[in-house]
């Protein structure tokens, strides 16, 4: 227990909501030349990040699960601990996963199309996920919220994760680099990885091509992670039956994209955690003030060498 309450900055925007929550927590607001610790509260650009950081800064907590940004402009370093938000979305993640899912399984998008009682064209591609299988690609909290919802319609999931440590629930998990036929074995693929050298453009020409012709791929963790030509090409050739994307590599993802639009595609704009950003990082700034005034690890360390 550190027995003088912590001196924290909150920047660059010092939102009323925010200061709130330093403040009931037990922490001090204080100017970043005094700080002992930063709460970062631009959720996306770290273009105006201040650099270098006062000596004092121990700790930064990001506002973001994702830091990919963060670490590609060198900000990140190991002179004191960075946190991220990473894990405090899962559930409504997991959530817009699992509806992304269903409604490819269930023929929605041609459904809600449709101008007619097509009944006859539209029960052959009408599914279900009871005995199906479904592959994780990302072994965190998303797939941690997913795989019970899953099992709770019959469903069985498989797990790819970087180190292959288990996952409650889950069938299978196996490290990222024993995946071989992962891409043939499951039913459909939800990704849920983060961007990183190891999974940048993973879903790609060869792993699409081996997925069923009946298989949806869902992306709701990183556009990066799925080659977004190869996607395209699959789509139109009826590779797979077709793609749930709350990310996108571009992202923003442009007008006129042939994604937008395309009849085996649905396409929701990053909204997947919209309704639980600014409480969750609130929630988990809270979490780590407490912990670091009681002389705890900090929840949600980001690794440098991960870069998640």
């Amino acid at each position: 227990m550190r027995s003088e309450p912590l001196r924290l900055a909150v920047a660059p925007d010092a939102d009323a909501a925010v200061v709130e929550t330093v403040r009931e927590a037990g922490a001090v607001l204080v100017d970043l030349a005094d700080a002992q610790a930063l709460a970062w509260t631009a959720w996306t650009d770290p273009a105006g990040f201040p650099q270098p950081l006062p000596a004092g800064i121990a700790w930064v907590q990001l506002p973001s699960a994702g830091v990919e940004r963060w670490v590609e402009a060198g900000i990140i370093d190991r002179a004191r601990v960075w946190t991220s938000a990473a894990g405090v979305c899962a559930a409504p993640v997991a959530e817009h996963a699992l509806t992304l899912l269903l409604a490819g399984v269930r023929a929605l998008p041609e459904c809600l199309r449709s101008t007619e009682w097509a009944r006859t064209e539209l029960l052959p591609r009408t599914g279900t996920l009871a005995g199906a299988v479904v592959g994780i690609v990302g072994g965190g909290s998303i797939a941690r919220a997913l795989v019970p919802s899953l099992a709770a319609l019959g469903a069985e999931a498989r797990v790819v994760n970087r180190g292959g440590r288990p996952v409650p629930g889950a069938a299978e998990t196996r490290p990222i680099a024993e995946i071989g036929d992962f891409w043939e074995a499951v039913d459909h693929v939800v990704v849920a990885a983060p961007d990183t050298s190891d999974t940048r453009r993973l879903v790609g020409s060869a792993e699409l091509a081996a997925m069923k012709p009946t298989a949806w791929l869902i992306n709701v963790g990183r556009g990066p992670v799925v080659d977004t030509e190869a996607l395209v090409r699959a789509l139109d050739s009826a590779g797979i039956a077709g793609a749930g994307l709350d990310v996108t590599d571009p992202e923003p993802l442009p007008a006129g994209h042939p994604l937008w639009g395309h009849p085996r595609a649905v396409v929701t704009p990053h909204v997947a955690d919209a309704a639980l950003t600014l409480r969750g990082f609130r929630r988990r700034l809270a979490e780590n003030v407490r912990r670091w005034t009681a002389g705890e690890d900090l929840v949600g360390v980001v690794d440098p060498d991960r870069g998640y």
